[in-house]
């Protein structure tokens, strides 16, 4: 049951203080007794555990029968966002605002599969593995209710075999619903990642049942400990055999050679309807360990088991893992093997961008390549469970992650949040997200919550995050616990209670000083080292910081004089435009700017790192102007453009790498003989300025400075140049050109062949450029997209907020220059595709590329 909802306003401050639950009453009518047991083996006390009541609510539904006649339905291939071809919600008073990203993911969607299960089948145990549908999911098998699971972004399990059928054709269908005001930013819509059929021996591993810890690790040895959880789902007793070998992985994630080591075999009577837990150990010499790049190799194993009866294998389960040591210390930081790293990370949410948030693995996998790039080394999950690739992709790549459950608990922050379910399900919700992923080397921190409204209720918010760090160490002792705040302070309970000591713009100051000072809202002055004298024994790291916003290639002026300052109109933002300005020194009310936060993080090494908000730009909550689609806080723009901010990171971040950015760009010839300020973003230490030529002077950065300011510049055109240095020598340079009109496309792509699977992607950039070939800075030019061969065009994009054209649309304005045109290979088919773009007045481009 749902609380009305009346009046909400989804474009208040993300720092919002959360508001009391509603009370509302249960009835009848409601499905949730026969669903909440399909989550009892995560519910640790037996009598806690849900009984299923009698009858098959919903059996009589015309979409669950075998006989209903779908022909006329949408066919789709999952991962399936339902929501993102739009049309997008324009205006006020719409059911979708901007906090959810104006698009139509409300409501309730149906899917439709035929199971085709052979005779053979008889016999075995068949689940459904759904790894996320949002949300409140319910399923059906020939007309009978199997289960469900409400929380959107959770992987879960299903046991089909009492209502299947082996050979003939099986019947599933389902229900999702998806409410409006559930989410602060967007949710997507529908099975939105894998969905799996997994068909196994009665007698098998349990659901993510094997756990696999590291002890005593070391260049010359580490200790393997082994827990597999064997499942007898049989109607009689079984003694079996259980026999594991390790193997190394290669880069590819595939065995390589010989085992490298051997577990003891070991022997299990396991009951029938029960399951047991087998043990073992085994010592790995000179062990290739796990770290995160660039400094480290994230090395793999694998750990094949195999259960056996009398000879006779009943399953094998692989499980892949990762070597490493992982210290937390409160003065020192974080310590992988032994290494001090800084933790240089960034928040990301779930979407994909133009593709939604039905998961792809090349575009998450682009993402991450883009961030590792630019010096990333660690990402947040803001604010729930990835999808399970996501965390193969981390592992393999060598990124540091934390894994976070969820962004509310009993109180709410938009009234159909997860806080209505918080108290049926947080249990369930938590030990799945723990089991699911705990072997990932990657991850090296649970959070349990992000800014809740339990930081205002003292000790009984205190313990409901008691009741949550007591789960999680149940289900893994081995990694520390955290929790997100923005409000909570040291002399409160709630800090007391998680491991790790995470504080959201707090340990910067919020709201405190300078251009903030008596802005509404909390206001905080920095708490690093109020924290760490009251938690001496925890480490601290930054969770969420800078929040700084801006639109790529969007300059405004003037140009604010300091080093951070909230977006105000006329201040680093367009009312008209919805644009914010591009020379990074805006933020959030609560948040700062880069540079800001790397002083401050520099004057408390104690700290271990941070975690900016965000890599990307994500569909929802577009802060400042909720009339758009998208936020305007990513370092990199939702279409995967860079923005300036990247090389700002690049500089702090990888300090070795020559590099030097110049901006704005340099065609201003509204601007004639007025100032241009020119910015410099470097990793020297000092650079010399040219402009047609001549020095405009040499700069060296001072003490906590991570730019060089030319605020004088008149405007000229021509060239603009750069020479940067470093301890005195020549270091890196960039020149920015004063380009003609827009002339011609050209276009580039980040691979130039596909994959002919049907969901591996290439992603192919268009950019506007003069007679010259020199990219037009500030061209917004149409441009048509088609396409021949095996291949077909995904969606488009440009990475502007403010855009509202369907991402489904083969044509789209260029924002700044460029535009993104994503393809996908058709499945089976090979041969070339040739892509082809074309705008008024322009000389059109054409691409090839190859499906194989």
């Amino acid at each position: 049951m749902r609380p009305e909802v009346q009046n909400e306003q989804d474009s208040k401050a993300a720092d919002s203080r959360p508001t009391e639950a509603v009370a509302i009453a249960a009835t009848t009518g409601v499905l949730k007794p026969w669903i909440l047991p399909t989550g009892n083996d995560f519910v640790k006390d037996p009598a806690k555990r849900y009984t299923r009541p009698a009858g098959n609510p919903g059996g009589n539904f015309p979409f669950v029968q075998p006989r209903f006649n779908d022909q006329a339905w949408e066919s789709v291939n999952l991962p399936h966002d339902w929501a993102i071809k739009g049309p997008f919600y324009v205006g006020e008073g719409v059911p979708i605002g901007g906090g959810m990203g104006r698009l139509p993911v409300q409501g309730v969607a149906w899917y439709r599969k035929k199971l085709q299960i052979p005779a053979s089948d008889a016999g075995r145990t068949i689940y459904l593995d759904v790894d996320g549908a949002m949300s409140y999911a319910m399923v059906w098998l020939n007309g009978k209710l199997v289960g469900g699971w409400p929380y959107g972004y959770s992987s879960w399990r299903l046991d089909l075999t009492p209502y299947l059928v082996p050979g003939a054709d099986n019947q599933l269908a389902i229900r999702l619903d998806n409410p409006p005001s559930s989410s602060r930013w967007y949710p997507g819509g529908g099975i939105y990642r894998n969905v799996w059929l997994t068909k196994v021996n009665p007698v098998h591993v349990g659901q993510w049942g094997t756990v696999v810890t590291t002890r005593n690790v070391s260049q010359s040895s580490a200790t393997i400990d082994l827990k597999v959880a064997v499942a007898n789902y049989s109607k009689g007793d079984t003694n079996v055999d259980v026999a594991t070998e390790i193997y190394l992985l290669n880069a590819k994630g595939e065995k390589s050679g010989r085992p490298v080591a051997t577990l003891a075999p070991a022997k299990a009577a396991v009951r029938a309807e029960s399951t047991e837990t087998v043990s073992g150990s085994v010592v790995i010499a000179n062990p290739k360990r796990w770290g995160p790049a660039p400094t480290q190799t994230p090395n793999r194993y694998v750990a094949v088991t195999t259960i056996s009866a009398q000879g006779t294998t009943l399953d094998t389960y692989e499980t892949p893992f990762g070597i490493r040591q992982v210290q937390f210390d409160p003065d020192k930081g974080l310590l992988v093997n032994g290494e001090h790293l800084v933790i240089k990370g960034v928040n990301q949410h779930h979407d994909l961008g133009a593709l939604g948030a039905a998961f792809n693995v090349r575009a998450a996998e682009r993402q991450l390549q883009l961030l590792r790039e630019m010096g990333c080394n660690a990402i947040r999950m803001s604010h729930n469970p990835p999808a399970p690739e996501l965390l193969e992709l981390t592992d393999r790549l060598g990124f540091l992650v934390i894994d976070e459950v969820f962004d509310s608990w009993e109180t709410k922050k938009t009234p159909l949040d997860f806080h209505l379910i918080f108290p049926d399900w947080h249990e369930q919700d938590l030990r799945a997200m723990v089991r699911r992923d705990r072997n990932h080397p990657s991850v090296i921190l649970w959070s349990f919550g992000n800014e809740v409204g339990e930081q205002y209720t003292g000790e009984k918010g205190a313990d409901v995050a008691r009741r949550l760090h007591t789960i999680v160490k149940e289900e893994d002792p081995t990694r520390p616990t955290t929790v997100a705040m923005n409000y909570a302070k040291p002399d409160m309970p709630l800090p007391g209670v998680p491991d790790v000591i995470s504080l959201n713009y707090q340990g910067e100051g919020i709201r405190y000083d300078g251009a903030y000072k008596g802005l509404k809202g909390i206001s905080t002055p920095p708490l690093f080292p109020e924290f760490h004298k009251k938690f001496p024994g925890k480490m601290i790291l930054s969770s969420e910081n800078a929040s700084a916003l801006s639109s790529r290639g969007e300059y405004q002026f003037p140009v604010f004089d300091g080093n951070s300052a909230p977006v105000l109109d006329g201040q680093g933002g367009d009312p008209k435009t919805h644009q914010v300005s591009s020379y990074e020194l805006y933020s959030v009310a609560f948040g700062s700017s880069a540079d800001k936060v790397f002083a401050t993080l520099e004057k408390h090494p104690y700290v271990a790192g941070g975690f900016a908000w965000t890599g990307w730009d994500y569909l929802g909550e577009p802060t400042p102007y909720y009339s758009s689609r998208s936020s305007y806080s990513g370092i990199i723009d939702l279409a995967g453009f860079k923005k300036d901010r990247f090389y700002l990171y690049q500089a702090y971040w990888r300090p070795e790498l020559p590099m030097a950015h110049l901006l704005p760009h340099w065609n201003w010839p509204q601007r004639l003989g007025q100032v241009v300020p020119v910015h410099v973003f470097t990793s020297g230490d000092e650079a010399e300025l040219f402009l047609n030529g001549k020095s405009l002077g040499r700069k060296k950065k001072a003490a906590y400075e991570y730019r060089l300011r030319w605020d004088d510049v008149v405007y000229a055109p021509g060239e603009l140049k750069v020479v940067a240095y470093k301890n005195g020598k020549r270091w890196a340079e960039d020149v920015v050109r004063t380009s003609g009109e827009a002339a011609s496309l050209k276009l580039t792509a980040d691979r130039t062949t596909v994959t002919a699977t049907d969901d591996d992607l290439v992603f192919v950039t268009a950019q506007l450029t003069d007679k010259n070939g020199l990219l037009v800075p500030n061209a917004n030019n149409k441009i048509q997209f088609s396409i021949e061969g095996p291949g077909e065009i995904v969606a488009t994009d440009n990475g502007d907020a403010a855009n509202l054209e369907s991402f489904a649309s083969p044509e789209r304005e260029a924002f700044n220059g460029k535009c993104l045109v994503i393809v996908r290979g058709k499945k089976g088919q090979v041969g070339t595709i040739r892509l082809k773009a074309q705008g008024s007045g322009l000389e059109g481009a054409v691409i090839p590329l190859r499906n194989k």
